[in-house]
C-alpha cells in the first residue's frame, strides 16, 4: 500500500519537469501550445507530494495525433478519469525520469485554468502557500493510506483559493 508523503519543496522539481517536458517536446512540438509545469512541485516554497503534475495544452482536435505521439514515446491513455476537458496518461519503464502525472488538457477547459490561476495564486501569496502546506502536511498525516480523503481535506482551502482568483467553486474536485 502506497503512503502518501509529503515534503518541502525541492528546488530541483524544476529541473526534473525540464528533463520530462524536453523528452515531450520533439514529439509534440508541432501540436502542443505549451507543456506546463502544475501542481504543488511547481510552486516554490510549497510542500508537496514528490511527483511531477504536467498539463499538455492542445486544441482538442489534435487529439488522436497527440494520444498516437505519446504513445510512441511509452504513454498511455486512461481517459477522463472523471474530470471533463482533460485526458490523463499513464507510464511504466522510466526510471530516467522523476515520477509524474500527465494529462492533456484543450486550451479552453476549465480544469486547465484552475491548476494554472492555483499554481500562480500560490508562487504569488506566502500566506496561502503556507496555509496550503500546513493542511497537505496535516492530511498526508491523518490520511496516511487515503488519497480521496487526503484530497477532500485540503478542498476548503482550494475552494477558497479558487473563489480569490474569480473561478467557480462549485467544483469539487481538481486533482491530476
Amino acid at each position: 500500500m502506497r503512503i502518501i508523503t509529503v515534503v518541502p519543496y525541492n528546488a530541483a522539481w524544476s529541473d526534473e519537469f525540464r528533463k520530462i517536458k524536453d523528452e515531450l517536446v520533439p514529439a509534440l512540438s508541432e501540436t502542443a501550445l505549451a507543456i506546463e509545469h502544475v501542481g504543488s512541485t511547481s510552486v516554490p516554497g510549497l510542500f508537496a507530494k514528490p511527483i511531477i503534475d504536467i498539463d499538455i495544452v492542445i486544441d482538442m482536435r489534435d487529439f488522436g495525433v497527440v494520444q498516437k505521439r505519446l504513445a510512441g514515446l511509452g504513454y498511455t491513455h486512461v481517459g477522463d478519469l472523471g474530470i471533463p476537458g482533460r485526458e490523463a496518461f499513464k507510464y511504466e519503464d522510466k526510471p530516467h525520469l522523476m515520477e509524474h502525472h500527465l494529462c492533456v488538457c484543450d486550451k479552453n477547459a476549465d480544469e486547465l485554468k484552475r491548476h494554472i490561476a492555483l499554481r500562480n495564486f500560490l508562487r504569488g501569496n506566502n500566506e496561502y502557500r503556507d496555509k496550503y502546506s500546513q493542511i497537505k502536511q496535516a492530511m498526508a498525516i491523518k490520511y496516511p493510506h487515503d488519497i480521496d480523503n487526503y484530497i477532500l481535506g485540503k478542498q476548503p482551502v482550494i475552494l477558497e483559493i479558487y473563489e480569490k482568483c474569480g473561478l467557480d467553486t462549485s467544483y469539487k474536485n481538481s486533482q491530476p
